[in-house]
């Protein structure tokens, strides 16, 4: 990319929340927060998978494309402006984890969503059977590995969520993870729900914002994407037989995600149900959750003292005055 270029880029970014077009910080704030709200479980205590839909609550047709497009687009410009802010600021981190059944569609709303990110101020882990070495530790241990710093955004595809999920599906798999037999007791799920509350807990003390996404994809809809996966030639690389085995054990699978969400979705730390039958909503309901956690962190520039700003400007007439 020319120098030219890589300017011009720079340019065009936002600076702040006051520069993007279309509306005005805090309009573009409660929209925000009204489209995500909906689908923020808070206190799981009382969860029901079956009181969420696939679907979103309106039929999306081929005329609402373009608003669609519009709206993830303004989403991921505000994403960007605030994520500066953070990234400047360097007090909050915001780590989000991503869960889902395959084809869900994790991958691409993480490439869409964050397409407008500063790739410093962004890190994405991708977590899938652990290694020999992860074997050896807790099972929190590999994914701590890749929290974000302060003022960055960490993304977690697929994470220690895993260990409630597909650990539980597959019980074989608990049975090779090295855990003294005494420890692995009726209660291993509830011990590990537990844990994983009092980590993320753990985590808000110190600066961590956790927001966690199920992408709640129906049985049916991920069938037509194994289909178009295997008919497209292209996205041949994706498919693979493990993912059509797991469809077997769909109803355990579901009772597990239930069952976690109800454990470990709090008000500090809370799972959203996105309905990922629709990709182009299901962004947009992702984004609008980020935007919402950030601007709960209070984001703002640092201030400038007046030492600072005297030396800018003794700086500034020096640069004017050569010749």
């Amino acid at each position: 990319m020319s120098k030219e270029k890589k300017n011009k880029n720079k340019d065009a970014a936002p600076k702040s929340l006051s520069d993007l077009p279309s509306k005005h910080r805090k309009e573009l704030i409660e929209a925000a927060k009204k489209s995500s709200e909906q689908y923020c479980v808070g206190d799981g205590t009382k969860f029901r998978l079956k009181d969420y839909s696939t679907e979103p609550n309106f039929e999306l047709g081929k005329e609402d494309k373009p608003l669609v497009k519009e709206t993830l687009q303004m989403g991921v410009t505000a994403l960007a402006a605030l994520q500066d802010i953070l990234y400047a600021q360097d007090k909050w981190s915001l780590l989000l984890v991503f869960q889902a059944m395959d084809a869900a569609g994790k991958d691409g709303a993480i490439k869409h969503v964050m397409s407008g990110v500063n790739p410093q101020g962004c890190q994405v882990s991708s977590f899938k059977a652990p290694s020999a070495e992860d074997m050896d530790h807790d099972f929190l241990w590999r994914c701590q590995k890749h929290l974000p710093e302060r003022g960055r955004i960490g993304i977690f595809n697929r994470s220690y969520y895993e260990e409630v999920l597909v650990v539980r599906v597959h019980e074989k798999i608990l049975k090779g993870q090295k855990l003294p037999p005494k420890l692995v007791t009726e209660n291993i799920w509830e011990e590990r729900f537990k844990d994983i509350r009092n980590f993320e807990k753990y985590l808000y003390r110190n600066g961590t914002i956790v927001i966690k996404f199920f992408l709640n994809v129906s049985k049916e809809e991920q069938k037509a994407r194994f289909l178009s996966r295997i008919a497209e030639e292209e996205k041949n690389w994706k498919f693979s037989a493990a993912d059509a085995n797991e469809r077997g054990y769909w109803k355990e699978y579901m009772g597990a995600y239930e069952e976690m969400i109800k454990n470990t979705s709090t008000e500090k730390s809370p799972w959203y149900v996105v309905p990922a039958d629709s990709k182009p909503y299901a962004r947009i309901v992702i984004a609008s959750a980020i935007i919402n956690a950030l601007d709960g962190m209070g984001l703002e520039y640092p201030k400038v003292s007046k030492e600072k700003i005297a030396e800018l400007q003794a700086i500034k007439e020096a640069l004017l005055a050569e010749k």
